[in-house]
């Protein structure tokens, strides 16, 4: 298990009629075989291994006067970088890499940044608010789990096996990172800067992650959305023990609606996973309505007084096992949280620690 990363568990009833997509492109480009697809004029489509149940990331390389701005990177693997290599030398056709943005601070997106950005001597862009917690979670690398984090995962509902494992895993974050740059090109949202003769504006968005920033390039008619919409899964939006009553989810939906408000519908979508498509604007009105429903699912279950670990038949289809049993957890109080700021649930915590949420009268 990777916390934080993947995508979550697929939620029961997000999607009971998936929005029709368009995905326009037959070819695809092989993982990890420095072969590239060209999506838009001087844009290419790599891909790059991950393992696991999502297989690879899709990485982007755009043409920047005598060489490429890479978005996006993959882990910190020798595969990956051997991958790399192989893109350097044949779809970029050794040309240099001119600058590194990645969306957001997920090792499968800036694994292998700091790699890149030494190896040709550029700057990495990135929000601020990324940057820095992935510094903050890269500094953990090593340490003994917190109280803090046993606490949180106790108060969900953990048993002591869960927790121990909880406390054999943490600091994992930062073995997945080349370590970053020292320094950095801060991107802010609305901003508009030129990549190979194009202007390209960040519009960013939150609730996945601090200040994820999608690229929008209105002359090429692209937005490289990294994973704020994905055609075929939904982002994990999770609470984590840093921030326990944080409530991501509004976050996330009020993002995707500002999205949808900014972005035109025309656009070739470019995911960090899945396929390009087209279809904008129907896929955000299929996420938020599918967050919608499962909180009106879970708030209905919520007559009966239930800890976080209870809420995973309201939200996922699939058994939560140990592997997702984290991200799963999240996930379900980014739920549970949505309800209590929006005045429809409460919380209770008992004599032993454990947070019981139940329904409030409407």
């Amino acid at each position: 298990m990777r916390d934080g990363i993947e995508e979550g568990p697929e939620e029961q009833a997000s999607e009971p009629r998936r929005p029709r997509l368009v995905y326009p492109f037959e070819a695809v480009p092989e993982t990890g075989s420095g072969q590239a697809v060209e999506v838009a004029p001087g844009v290419l489509w790599l891909r790059q291994p991950l393992g696991g149940s999502l297989a690879f990331i899709n990485v982007w390389a755009i043409a920047d006067g005598d060489g490429w701005t890479v978005v996006d990177t993959g882990f910190h693997t020798p595969e990956t970088s051997q991958a790399w290599r192989a893109a350097f030398a044949q779809a970029l056709g050794g040309r240099p890499v001119t600058r590194v943005i990645a969306t957001h601070l997920h090792p499968d997106h800036v694994g292998l940044a700091g790699w890149i950005t030494r190896r040709f001597d550029v700057r990495l862009w990135m929000t601020r608010l990324e940057y820095f917690q992935c510094r903050m979670l890269a500094a953990d690398t090593g340490r003994e789990a917190p109280e803090d984090g046993v606490r949180f995962f106790r108060a969900a509902g953990w048993d002591a096996e869960e927790i121990e494992n909880y406390r054999t895993r943490f600091g994992g974050f930062g073995k997945m990172i080349y370590p970053l740059p020292d320094s950095y090109r801060r991107m802010t949202d609305g901003e508009v800067f030129a990549i190979g003769g194009h202007g390209w504006r960040v519009v960013t968005g939150q609730g996945h992650s601090p200040d994820h920033a999608c690229l929008w390039c209105e002359d090429l008619g692209v937005l490289i959305s990294g994973d704020q919409v994905l055609p075929r899964i939904s982002s994990n939006v999770s609470v984590f023990p840093t921030e326990p009553d944080a409530d991501p989810l509004t976050d996330w939906l009020a993002s995707l609606a500002r999205i949808k408000a900014t972005v035109p519908d025309t656009v070739l979508v470019l995911p960090a996973h899945n396929d390009p498509f087209r279809g904008l604007h129907a896929r955000i009105d299929g996420l938020i309505s599918g967050h919608e429903r499962a909180l009106a699912r879970l708030a209905g279950k919520l007559v009966e007084p239930r800890r976080a670990i209870d809420a995973f038949g309201s939200l996922f289809a699939r058994p939560i096992g140990s592997d997702l049993l984290s991200m799963a957890t999240g996930e379900a109080l980014a739920h549970l949280n949505c309800l209590i700021g929006r005045g429809l649930a409460v919380r209770e915590t008992d004599g032993e620690g454990v947070n019981w949420y139940r329904a409030l009268p409407q």
